[in-house]
């Protein structure tokens, strides 16, 4: 019965964001989906099982609303790349092959634009349930590129299982 406190607190969230009509059309999925992971990651319970230190997040907000930059601000992420990179930190960059706003050919040439790249393991597939999940390769400054078949532009909301074992497996530093 514990573990369905915190889930409770979402129901309420779900009905007070359903209770104000006026700010969000009406059937607009996509919509309660984003007023919905606000709630959800604003929750004690959520931030405290993420080990979220307290005080060091007033209020999570989705990148798009809210944050203190302009997209046109912010020309290309690869100098911070780069930074952490050198510095000898792994990094997953993964891309939904059916994503419509940043499709995966973008993301790999995004990665061929990074200095000093060199590939050490070529393409291959990677496998969920002896099916195939994706198509990954590395890179010898510790970055894994995956696609996640099927995926959308949130890969995690079209296919969680996959998405679940491809990051357990990077964070335990075994082969996708």
């Amino acid at each position: 019965m514990k573990n369905y406190r915190w889930r409770r607190s979402l129901v309420t969230a779900t009905e007070r964001v359903l209770a104000e009509k006026h700010l969000l059309p009406f059937g607009c999925i996509q919509e309660y989906w984003k007023v919905l992971t606000e709630y959800w990651a604003n929750n004690d319970a959520v931030q405290k099982a993420l080990h979220v230190r307290k005080g060091t997040i007033r209020k999570w907000l989705r990148c798009d609303k809210g944050a203190p930059y302009k997209r046109w601000e912010i020309k290309s992420s690869i100098e911070y790349h780069q930074n952490i990179s050198t510095k000898g930190y792994r990094s997953l960059i993964y891309s939904g092959d059916h994503d419509m706003t940043v499709p995966h050919i973008s993301t790999e040439a995004w990665i061929r634009s990074l200095p000093n790249m060199s590939v050490t393991d070529y393409w291959r597939p990677w496998f969920v349930r002896k099916q195939v999940a994706g198509y990954t390769r590395t890179y010898s400054n510790g970055l894994t590129y995956a696609t996640i078949k099927g995926g959308g532009h949130v890969a995690a909301k079209y296919k969680p299982e996959e998405c679940q074992a491809m990051f357990e497996r990077w964070i335990s530093n075994t082969p996708l």
